[in-house]
């Protein structure tokens, strides 16, 4: 059984590094490299048990957090006599030059946000009701890894059963019929809540991924009111 759903369309290794970095409050000067590649590995396991399509690059970052990982673990005598370049400082580098243009493309955003009569600076914060932030890919694998950990032991393994994924989208898009909706009018669904409506791991994984080709097909948009926050999944009001 496979389910494969290219990540072309959403983000690379670097943004995941940089997601983690910002998670959990880090000095992308002195990153802690055996926390943050143990994290990066957790993440790359979930997205090998959810059969994601990972692009080569998810794996080369994996390698060279090992190869860095193994690097500071050795006597300080025998890191000294490594020569060639350092490949920490390369990573640090490439996040440093990485995030430029993300923070680019956030003030484009800004100022796209802004000509619509509103504007927020740095991490916004919206009101409760505003959810206008787009969740990223990895802001929805988070709620995933946290809805999986809080399962009950005896359905924590796979059942192996065919489902197809049509069928998710299908309830999915159901669902939104008797969904309610924000102060604006706009009908939305709790990310976290349909997946713990889930009986079955292996349905919570087929949903996810329905959800994630309902994203790429652009009907539907996850977004949230704060970086961290609570997902919803709204109907893209552009389609």
């Amino acid at each position: 059984m496979a389910y494969d759903v290219h990540l072309e369309i959403f983000e690379g290794p670097l943004d995941l590094l940089l997601y983690l970095i910002k998670k959990d409050d880090l000095d992308i000067y002195d990153i802690p490299i055996s926390n943050i590649t143990s994290e990066y590995l957790e993440y790359m396991e979930i997205m090998k048990e959810l059969n994601l399509d990972v692009a080569s690059e998810f794996l080369v970052m994996a390698a060279t957090l090992m190869q860095i990982k193994a690097k500071t673990l050795l006597p300080s005598d025998a890191a000294e006599e490594d020569e060639g370049p350092d490949p920490r400082k390369e990573l640090t580098e490439k996040l440093l030059e990485y995030q430029k243009f993300k923070q680019a493309a956030q003030f484009l955003e800004l100022k796209e946000f802004s000509e619509k009569g509103s504007y927020y600076r740095d991490a916004p914060i919206f009101s409760e009701e505003d959810y206008v932030m787009e969740a990223t890919l990895f802001d929805l694998l988070d709620s995933f890894k946290d809805v999986l950990q809080e399962l009950p032991e005896d359905i924590k393994e796979i059942i192996y059963e065919e489902i197809p994924v049509e069928t998710k989208i299908r309830e999915i898009m159901s669902a939104f019929e008797k969904a309610p909706a924000d102060n604006h009018g706009r009908k939305f669904l709790i990310f976290r809540d349909l997946l713990l409506l889930e009986k079955k791991r292996i349905g919570m994984i087929v949903l996810f991924l329905a959800i994630l080709e309902l994203i790429r097909l652009k009907q539907i948009v996850a977004r949230q009111t704060q970086i961290f926050g609570e997902i919803r999944i709204y109907l893209n009001e552009g389609s």
